[in-house]
């Protein structure tokens, strides 16, 4: 997202919070407490669930998909369901494609939420695409509609990937890529909730997207300013290597701009390269050779969520990283530093989303109202050591951030902006990108967060 004092898009959804939330700003009770999905000690209120495995799979209902039998079980098009058209919002162009769908079962929120947020991993070779919806019932036993939660594809040659606004229902409206309850104040939540895969292909192709992983994280994170300190226990740090996206700043500006707002995909392609992964040269064919690190251009252009105008779509960088061999990617929220610890402490790095005022982070040297780092390790003192992409150049990316401070920041729900205002936090909003068979210490470590 956007960095300095550049408003951020998603600055939209801040707004309604603050609305919503009138005379309650500050004060926890105003939120209906919730069970801790994770079961250990400093874990969010946070439910998140995902299908991917073959017997995953089979537990939804299918018209036209089957399950590909593999090593990383894929759901791909059989038989069509039928054929759809489809006018493309940014190119005004009109297509038909053969689809097929799959809808998993009903999931009961273990933390009835406020928010929800989907993601997947796929392969959408040209031709295909997908889209992703959620339904869901209240805690009043009424029903939400059918929220599409994202159009995408790893490519932009058949369609442009796309986030829908206009969704809501009175009750909840989707901003960007998260379901949001309108009033939480009221206590009403999301129970349960349902999602539906579409995937679509050019007629008589015989093409296919495969889908590895669909879920969804639902969380209710209660009204805060501040957030417990957590104890620190471990010194460890990782080797990731270092991006800005401040030398990108003016080019490609009809990704967002250019590098300036590019902290999202730049902070992905750290940690997809830590990871081993690259795009090929061919791949970054397109990009001005005279251009530093091609790839974070590259990584701009496939995450670029052409409504929002912005590469800060949270599950679409996700995407983007399944895009690379036996890559995973979700996107959770994570309760606290300690979580964070238990990563690192597998060697798994974490991108986290934050906002602040240039005098709450000791050392940024700037304030933002919505920016990704990558969470890289800590100092034997605690305090957090993160490759910041909003930095002059690549050498001065590794920050060491004041424990205590960059927690608040990551953590907290409500914030005072720069004029006084109340808006949101991210509440501990992460992408987290791990190999499709991890070990058993890093499968544990992610188990320990919430994500199986």
């Amino acid at each position: 997202m956007t960095r300095a004092s550049e408003p951020s898009r998603r600055a939209l959804l801040a707004v309604a919070f603050a609305a919503a939330a009138t005379g309650t700003a500050g004060t926890a009770a105003a939120a209906t407490p919730a069970r801790a999905a994770h079961g250990h000690a400093g874990s969010a209120p946070v439910d998140y669930r995902a299908w991917g495995s073959d017997a995953d799979w089979r537990t939804g209902t299918g018209k036209g998909t089957q399950v590909l039998a593999a090593a990383r079980p894929g759901l791909v098009i059989a038989t069509p369901a039928g054929t759809a058209h489809y006018t493309d919002p940014h190119t005004g162009k009109t297509a038909t494609w053969e689809y097929a769908t799959w809808t998993s079962p009903v999931h009961r929120l273990a933390v009835p939420a406020t928010e929800a947020i989907a993601s997947w991993n796929a392969h959408t070779p040209a031709g295909t695409w997908l889209q992703v919806e959620l339904t869901g019932t209240y805690s009043d036993g009424t029903a939400t509609p059918w929220y599409v939660m994202g159009r995408w594809a790893a490519g932009d040659q058949d369609i442009k990937r796309t986030s829908v606004d206009g969704q809501k229902d009175g009750k909840s409206s989707i901003w960007t890529d998260t379901f949001s309850i309108d009033d939480a104040a009221s206590g009403l939540r999301l129970a349960s909730y349902r999602l539906r895969l579409t995937l679509y292909r050019t007629p008589g192709s015989g093409l296919t997207p495969t889908v590895w992983r669909l879920g969804a994280m639902g969380s209710d994170i209660p009204d805060r300013f501040t957030v417990p300190a957590s104890t620190p226990r471990l010194a460890k740090e990782l080797t990731v290597p270092r991006y800005s996206q401040e030398i990108h700043a003016g080019q490609y500006p009809e990704y967002d701009n250019g590098g300036e707002a590019w902290c999202s995909p730049t902070s992905s392609q750290m940690i997809i390269e830590y990871w081993g992964r690259k795009p090929t040269a061919q791949q970054l064919g397109w990009v001005n050779p005279a251009f530093t690190d091609p790839q974070v251009c590259h990584a701009a252009r496939f995450t670029y969520d052409h409504q929002y105008g912005g590469c800060g779509n949270w599950p679409f960088n996700a995407a983007y990283a399944a895009t690379y061999k036996d890559l995973q990617g979700v996107v959770t929220r994570l309760g606290s530093l300690t979580d964070l610890e238990t990563l690192i402490a597998a060697d798994i790095p974490a991108m986290t989303s934050q906002s602040f005022l240039k005098s709450e982070l000791t050392g940024a040297g700037y304030g933002t109202s919505g920016h990704l780092m990558t969470v890289i390790g800590f100092t034997a003192a605690g305090d957090v050591i993160a490759n910041d992409p909003a930095s002059p150049g690549d050498s001065a990316v590794r920050r060491v951030y004041k424990r205590r401070e960059w927690e608040n920041i990551w953590l907290r729900t409500k914030r005072y902006n720069a004029s006084g205002s109340v808006v949101s936090g991210t509440g501990g909003v992460c992408y987290l990108y791990f190999p499709a068979s991890p070990s058993a210490r890093q499968r544990e470590a992610l188990e320990a967060v919430g994500v199986r």
